[in-house]
């Protein structure tokens, strides 16, 4: 705005460089840069952006295609830049371009939380809870005798790793096949004090 000013009160380019670069000092545009911009105002530029450039336009970025990613993320919010490239028939580039840009998505990583309790776990801790304090009410000196505790979930059963369900077979038996289980989902809380 500075070198349009000093256009419009008839500076010349050179009194344009020494009064710009007197103003900003080191952060100052380069000389060939202000007498570019200098030469473009005196021929009735009015606006300071770039002109648009030439090339090939971009025909991925439409309002159709941003419209299918947010119908695609609105349907399934796991569903990944790589799948929604892939069905759209876009770059995995521009479709990250308009998650971020466009629809003002992040994809932060979830917080880990080490159990889903139903609600008869958690009765049970506050069960637990409430005899700890009936404990410490009856005895002042009570946490005087704790030294630490600890929790830990017991599961009925936990299903065998890949290396704990390998065997011997033949030489030429084929690989032998095991379904993937779960945690058992009947499962205790132990809590040890000491």
């Amino acid at each position: 705005m500075a070198i349009k000013f000093c256009c419009k009160v008839d500076f010349s380019a050179t009194n344009t460089v020494e009064l710009i670069q007197k103003a900003y000092g080191d952060a100052a545009l380069s000389r060939t840069t202000i007498f570019e911009w200098h030469k473009r105002f005196r021929e009735g530029t009015e606006s300071a952006k770039d002109d648009e450039r030439s090339g090939r336009p971009t025909t991925s970025r439409t309002d159709d295609n941003i419209a299918a990613v947010d119908k695609m993320v609105k349907e399934d919010r796991n569903v990944t830049s790589r799948l929604i490239a892939d069905t759209l028939d876009i770059p995995k580039t521009v479709v990250l371009r308009i998650l971020r840009e466009d629809l003002k998505k992040r994809k932060p990583c979830s917080r880990f939380v080490p159990h889903a309790l139903t609600q008869e776990q958690m009765d049970e801790r506050v069960a637990a809870c409430q005899d700890l304090l009936n404990m410490i009410n009856g005895d002042k000196n009570f946490l005087d005798k704790v030294i630490t505790g600890d929790e830990s979930w017991c599961f009925a059963y936990d299903p065998e790793t890949k290396r704990q369900s390998s065997e011997w077979v033949g030489e030429h038996s084929p690989r032998p096949k095991k379904l993937r289980f779960q945690k058992s989902k009947v499962k205790t809380m132990l809590i040890v004090f000491f």
